[in-house]
């Protein structure tokens, strides 16, 4: 288990006890059981009442699965999304299978942003599916929101020592850029998608990604369609609705009656895109396609606060945000996928507007109603829900015929009654301008009384481009062109946001077609450097102080990630070797390096000298100054950026030369403006205390002997291997205590022998742990940062 998610599992802990919605003890995922076109994993609820289990199910068309590590990989992320819903209510999400610390990583953050989401619109705002006292909770701003510590158990992870590789870095996906899965519901927007792309003359493969039940039927019309005219239509059958509607059952706040409420919402769920992205993603797999479409528009992107909770108006996953995180996962994975919407300019009823007036073939299969039936072999909508009133109030007003989508006369007349009493769940803005647009014709008679106000809103009917909801740039560049030329045919007019106001704008101007799309860049990249490490034999060396200067120049095309190891030459006691430090930055960085994925970062040449005068009374340690130090990393990383880096990862392994490596990397960071960071153990300290029993040991003592022992035994004198733990005056100068401040002393005011801990307590066997942890954690890093531009560093993501 991480200290990442023992940390979190303190956190919950200290709150769980009391907490109202904490009613489940474990809920347990997988394992997969997996065949070449299905997928099953059980989902059991532990609680003290007992067990209660039942089974996940993805179903295919086409032989998606085989029997390799990447299968089930993938099967087992795809087994996990319906869980991330649960995070709120239970004190342990255990999931069983081969996942990687990237999977691990993505199921932590997303089962803590959904409990977010889920307490704040679930909970906090009204929902006639609640019972009892939780629906009056009060408004809490907390650190974290789920209270469920994640377990990943067993981690297969194909990797050797203990050290976590990626399990899809063997088997990389090459993903096409010409070709497009459209996620398909049979609704606007995934059909205006597909016409848009068909015409942009791209491969395009319609993929419906349908629950059990009558869910389906909204999705029937086009799917037949589809299937006989579009090569390429696939479905994907999953019964996550039947999960969905079981696990409500183990939650006694939930209406017993839930199944009877008429409601436009689901009672809890707000991670519910994820299940039928990640159920598509099998095909992207099998068929190399490297784009996946989102139909959402500009006003699924929000981010508000609620009492103090920011929150993102349970939207997130249909927000921009979620397609760049989803894409930032599929590139740490090494899966060349990018997910995005083309759709982000546009208002709902632009969307409806363009596909009635351009795709007519396809607007007659539009179902958009949440009690539709089927009708002499054909689905036809209810005429009588809230999405109905807003689709035919939407046609109505820009002119199209609802009858096109098997509206009749009658249920028209209907709905448009029902608009202007009821109101219809759309963005302020866009039922404004509805209601002007639809009173202007004469067709909603709009009483005091009415809850539906009108008001000119030009700028929902125009391309909305802005910062954070739809910037240009959401949508790659291969295709915007296209997209916006075919868009603005159909607006007149395109806006973009300044300060408070829409001013005009031209989405194709040289400048907008132009900026870079940065997930479309971060995977194009990883793409050439996986094309180049294939090609080229020698693209795994990894040491740079080996390579000619024509292989160095390749290296550095393939890969902008280096490892810097900074030591030190000084005494460590009367069993251990002077050059101890010096050597250990130099064995992990080479050990990191060999275990990253291909391409690996480079490993710059060993700086042994440090800041150690604090040991300079001990014969033979040769210190440098803090200020000489800081010069010559400064001076190294800055040619290190002249020659591609944009990623330095100093490992430092003295503690005395911390203060001057931030210097320098501040420094590199002022001048070079590239990503630089120190790790003196901080990625891996916590995890090694907890292997051994010695307060203090701060050098020389049972860490430093065990991690020599391990790799140099022949160099370790046991025999002298002395015990000294030192006791402090004050508690704010015990190193080990958590209120200590920073603070100097020379070394044998402290200890006689150079040592500052017990070195009796050590082994090799300790020592082996040690540097496996210490690898694995710089890996996870290094990892993280190759998948990354600079852009995605520095950007905020919640």
């Amino acid at each position: 288990m991480s200290t990442t998610t023992k940390r979190a599992r303190a956190d919950t802990d200290r709150g769980a006890g009391n907490d109202p919605l904490v009613v489940i003890d474990r809920l347990e995922v997988g394992p997969v059981k997996l065949e070449p076109r299905r997928l099953s994993a059980a989902y059991t609820v532990v609680r003290s009442g007992g067990r209660d289990s039942t089974e996940l199910i993805y179903r295919f068309e086409e032989d998606v699965f085989d029997d390799s590590a990447e299968s089930r990989n993938l099967a087992a992320m795809i087994a996990a999304q319906v869980a991330l819903n649960y995070g709120l209510f239970c004190k342990r999400l255990v999931f069983h299978g081969p996942y990687d610390y990237r999977d691990e990583k993505f199921l932590g953050s997303f089962a803590e942003n959904t409990a977010r989401e889920i307490y704040v619109n679930k909970f906090l705002m009204p929902n006639p599916f609640l019972t009892g006292s939780v629906r009056d909770l009060p408004a809490k701003a907390r650190q974290r929101y789920s209270r469920a510590t994640i377990e990943v158990s067993p981690v297969d992870t194909g990797s050797k020592d203990g050290i976590t590789e990626s399990s899809a870095a063997a088997d990389p996906w090459g993903g096409d850029r010409t070709a497009c899965a459209v996620l398909s519901s049979g609704g606007k927007d995934s059909l205006l998608t597909l016409g848009v792309v068909r015409e942009l003359g791209l491969e395009a493969h319609p993929v419906f990604v349908n629950e059990s039940g009558r869910h389906w039927y909204t999705a029937l019309n086009a799917f037949r369609h589809l299937e006989k005219t579009h090569a390429g239509t696939t479905r994907v059958w999953t019964n996550s609705d039947r999960v969905f509607t079981w696990m409500l059952r183990h939650l006694p706040f939930i209406r017993k009656d839930f199944s009877r409420i008429r409601s436009d919402e689901y009672p809890i769920r707000l991670w519910t895109v994820a299940v039928f992205a990640f159920g598509a993603l099998p095909l992207l797999r099998k068929r190399g396609i490297g784009h996946l479409l989102i139909g959402d528009e500009h006003d699924t992107t929000v981010r508000k606060t609620f009492r103090g909770i920011t929150h993102y108006h349970a939207l997130f996953d249909q927000s921009r945000y979620f397609d760049d995180e989803m894409t930032r996962y599929f590139g740490r994975k090494g899966w060349g996928v990018c997910q995005y919407s083309i759709l982000r300019p546009l208002s709902e009823l632009l969307v409806q507007k363009i596909l009635a007036e351009r795709y007519p073939d396809l607007h007659r299969h539009q179902v958009s109603c949440h009690a539709a039936h089927i009708k002499d072999g054909r689905v036809l909508p209810c005429g009588k829900c809230e999405k109905c009133r807003r689709i035919v109030g939407m046609l109505k007003a820009v002119d199209a015929d609802p009858a096109r989508c098997g509206y009749t006369a009658a249920q028209v007349d209907l709905c448009l009654k029902s608009l202007a009493e009821k109101g219809i769940h759309q963005e302020e803005a866009g039922a404004r301008h509805l209601a002007h647009e639809l009173a202007r014709k004469g067709l909603v008679p709009l009483g005091r009384s009415g809850r539906l106000k009108a008001r000119p809103h030009p700028e929902v009917m125009a391309l909305r481009f802005h910062r954070s909801r739809s910037p240009v740039e959401s949508v790659p560049t291969g295709l915007r062109g296209g997209v916006f030329r075919i868009l603005v045919e159909h607006v007149g007019a395109a806006v973009i946001r300044n300060g408070r106001v829409w001013t005009t704008f031209d989405p194709l101007s040289d400048r907008a077609l132009s900026k870079p799309y940065a997930m479309e860049a971060s995977a194009a990249r990883r793409s050439r450097k996986d094309r180049a490490s294939k090609s080229n034999p020698d693209g795994n060396r990894f040491l740079l102080g080996e390579l000619t200067w024509p292989e160095a120049e390749a290296r550095f095309r393939q890969v902008d990630v280096a490892l810097l190891p900074v030591g030190a030459v000084e005494q460590h006691g009367p069993h251990l070797p002077l050059d101890t430090d010096a050597f250990d930055a130099d064995h992990l960085a080479k050990l990191v390096a060999d275990a990253c994925s291909s391409p690996k970062p480079l490993v710059l040449p060993l700086i042994s000298y440090g800041v150690s005068y604090h040991h300079e009374e001990f014969s033979g340690t040769l210190s440098v100054s803090p200020e000489t130090q800081a010069r010559l990393v400064h001076e190294v990383g800055m040619g290190a950026a002249r020659c591609g880096i944009t990623k330095l990862v100093i490992i430092n392994g003295h503690g005395g030369n911390a203060p001057a490596l931030h210097l320098a990397a501040q420094m590199i960071n002022r001048d070079a403006h590239i990503f630089t960071c120190v790790d003196t153990g901080e990625t891996s300290d916590s995890d090694i205390d907890e292997l051994i029993g010695t307060p203090n040991d701060v050098h020389a003592g049972e860490i430093e002997t065990s991690t020599t022992l391990a790799v140099r035994p022949s160099l370790v004198k046991m025999a002298e291997a002395p015990r000294m733990i030192p006791r402090f005056s004050s508690r704010y100068l015990d190193f080990t205590s958590k209120r200590s401040v920073g603070w100097y002393a020379y070394t044998k005011k402290l200890s006689k022998s150079g040592v500052m801990g017990d070195a009796t307590k050590a082994s090799a066997e300790k020592g082996e742990r040690m540097w496996a942890l210490m690898t694995q954690r710089l890996v996870e890093l290094v990892e993280d940062l190759k998948s990354l531009s600079l852009d995605e560093i520095y950007q905020r993501r919640y």
